[in-house]
């Protein structure tokens, strides 16, 4: 019979209810932000990483950087959402797994669209 191995983190039980209402609120800032870039409003981006992006490049690099955000905001639901099933190790590891190739995959994204709109970093 194989022993499954539960996570009681905090709040009796709780832990992962508690780890995905914080993800979903990060999540939803997140998509805030991006929504905010994707409009066009890329002064929250901080300035050193738009210093080289052209005038005429502003709206592009912009919708481009969101798309980014978008997908960090995405992984983090996925995630939290996973994690809503039951706290068992295989349920566990997967959400962080996906939260993990999620971050991965955006800071991808937001790579390139430096590398392509501000010449890097």
């Amino acid at each position: 019979m194989p022993v499954t191995v539960t996570f009681h983190m905090c709040c009796g039980g709780f832990g992962m209810i508690v780890y995905s209402v914080l993800l979903f609120a990060i999540a939803a800032l997140f998509v805030g932000i991006a929504v905010s870039i994707y409009r066009g409003n890329i002064n929250l981006i901080h300035s050193y990483h738009q210093k080289h992006v052209k005038e005429a490049d502003q709206r592009d690099y912009g919708k481009s950087f969101s798309k980014g955000l978008f997908v960090l905001a995405a992984s983090l639901i996925f995630s939290g959402a996973v994690a809503l099933f039951e706290e068992t190790v295989p349920v566990v590891m997967t959400s962080i797994g996906i939260l993990l190739v999620g971050m991965i995959i955006a800071f991808v994204v937001i790579a390139r669209v430096q590398k392509k709109f501000n010449g890097g970093f």
